[in-house]
């Protein structure tokens, strides 16, 4: 299924340096992180709904589709680039319970993925928004993968950062689960417009697709929730970036 139909559908379908000690990263009343400047199973449409205990609020759920991995449990790896070319991007993804006074959740289930620098999904065959041609990708599982939150709450991948395809401004999908599997969230992590920008106007392959067409605020999924879906990122091209965001679950 072409991307920008499936959204514009509404059909709903089941991202290397100091680390920022973590003992209190979920105890705060809500997620709203940015760099210098920035202008968002079961099956689970897109919606910006949350829902409050404690002192944090669940995040927004989001849709996993269209392209949700197939088989999420084959894919139990921290490094999930399988040959990729793009800038470096270290993933760090926290994950804490509105049940339990916004604690971080330990031996939680955390599935991650995104696109490539020119916007292919892998595991599907896939024409990106923007021009490119279909290819079929239904043999490959590239930057996907699953890792379970330590007791810090947190999951770490390595991988590259993702390109953009129209209509939709950059993000990476993730979709938590509990210990024996229930899902608990799916939602999408949002990227700082001036990172994005940086990345895919100075090294290629983004630079033969160039800045995003969406931006956050107009994005089908973020622009009503960006507030608690938009990351971290610092770093540089050179050194890569590090993607920092907590995300809130009902554990």
């Amino acid at each position: 299924m072409e991307r920008k139909s499936f959204i514009t559908s509404g059909i709903a379908a089941l991202g290397i340096a100091f680390i920022a000690p973590l003992a209190n990263s979920c105890k705060k009343d809500s997620d709203v992180t940015t760099t210098t400047s920035s202008s968002s199973t079961s099956s689970s449409s897109s919606s910006s709904s949350s829902s409050s205990s404690g002192s944090c609020s669940v995040t927004s759920s989001e849709t996993a589709g269209p392209y949700p991995t197939i088989t999420p449990s084959s894919y139990v790896r921290s490094n999930i680039v399988d040959g990729q070319t793009g800038v470096a991007l270290t993933i760090k993804i926290t994950i804490c319970n509105t049940n339990n006074s916004c604690a971080a959740l330990s031996g939680a289930l955390v599935d991650i993925w995104h696109c490539t620098a020119v916007g292919y999904y892998s595991e599907y065959t896939d024409t990106p928004g923007g021009g490119y041609a279909t290819v079929d990708y239904t043999a490959s599982h590239f930057l996907r993968g699953r890792q379970t939150t330590d007791s810090n709450g947190l999951v770490t991948f390595t991988s590259i950062f993702p390109g953009w395809y129209s209509p939709r401004a950059p993000h990476i999908h993730v979709h938590i689960y509990n210990s024996s599997g229930t899902s608990l969230l799916i939602t999408q992590i949002a990227f700082p417009t001036d990172i994005c920008d940086t990345v895919y106007t100075s090294v290629s392959p983004y630079s033969t697709h160039g800045k995003q067409d969406t931006a956050n605020t107009a994005d089908s999924v973020f622009s009503d929730s960006l507030a608690n879906e938009l990351s971290t990122v610092t770093g540089s091209i050179s050194a890569g970036y590090v993607l920092t965001h907590t995300i809130y679950v009902a554990a």
